[in-house]
């Protein structure tokens, strides 16, 4: 009996293999349909977006009527946008720096020090993430009409920095839980002070958090519109001077902001892919 079964069961092994290669298959093709769809669903409205700001003609109707760079020349010579979006990146950098030098030493004092009432800290700390902007902007607005601060850029930088700065405790705080506390104690007993331990081992090691936040935090106050609206003054940001406009109807120029928009963000991308990678260790 064992003789005849032997070939049967030869045979029948190739047949299993392949039965469960051909399904592997299935399942990889079928996670890439899905990956498929899903990218789909994202970028379709910006390739779209993008497409008709080259568009001959005002009409957003397809198919389009020819190709020009009409639309940008004439962003180029827009002098009310080219200040807003001088505007934008004075307040999303100012706003940046002052987020990471808050941030930054609030994420090491909940990883190292024990205080009273640390827990406490550590969820108020989040709280200005998780309050809708309009909550954000209007209690701001009341603080600084009580103290008769005037509304102007200064006051929308300390509204977005104080709306983000959970964005920079988290990703910092997070980052420096998993960094050994041994290093600082190692570079303590090589008598080195408490700066040169920061800058020589703590912030090599957290760099990439750092970088992280940093660029999302320009992102979001970038295109921040809530939060603009409450405090800013006389001047326009980029995000204000496009809702502004979108009232009277969207137009090719919005096309074009919004393709602009798009290659900045793709270049800042790649910008922090380099800043954020890791060094070559020295051969021993």
């Amino acid at each position: 009996m064992s003789l005849t079964a032997a070939p049967s069961t030869v045979r029948t092994a190739p047949a299993r293999r392949t039965s469960k290669q051909l399904r592997k298959a299935v399942d990889a093709w079928v996670w890439v349909g899905v990956a498929g769809l899903i990218l789909t669903f994202l970028y379709i409205p910006i390739v779209v977006l993008v497409a008709f700001s080259f568009n001959t003609s005002r009409s957003l109707s397809w198919p389009m009527t020819g190709l020009t760079l009409d639309w940008y020349r004439k962003l180029a010579e827009n002098d009310q946008l080219i200040t807003a979006v001088q505007n934008s990146l004075y307040v999303a950098v100012s706003a940046t720096v002052l987020t990471l030098l808050i941030g930054v030493p609030a994420a090491l004092a909940l990883d190292r020090l024990e205080f009273p009432g640390k827990g406490i800290f550590r969820k108020l700390v989040l709280l200005p993430i998780a309050l809708p902007g309009i909550i954000t902007g209007i209690s701001m607005l009341i603080l600084f009409r009580l103290i008769g601060f005037g509304l102007s850029l200064e006051t929308v930088i300390i509204g977005h920095a104080t709306a983000l700065l959970a964005v920079v405790v988290t990703q910092v705080f997070a980052r420096l839980q998993r960094l050994p506390h041994s290093l600082d104690e190692a570079s303590a007993d090589l008598g080195a002070s408490g700066w040169q331990t920061f800058f020589l081992v703590t912030l090599p090691n957290i760099r990439t958090a750092v970088i992280g936040a940093g660029i999302l935090s320009f992102t979001l106050s970038f295109d921040e519109i809530p939060v603009t609206f409450f405090l800013t003054g006389r001047d326009n940001t980029l995000p204000m001077y496009i809702w502004s406009t979108m009232r009277r109807g969207l137009t090719p120029e919005i096309n074009a902001v919004g393709a602009l928009i798009v290659a900045a963000s793709i270049l800042l991308i790649l910008v922090s892919v380099l800043l954020q990678r890791e060094r070559p260790r020295p051969s021993r």
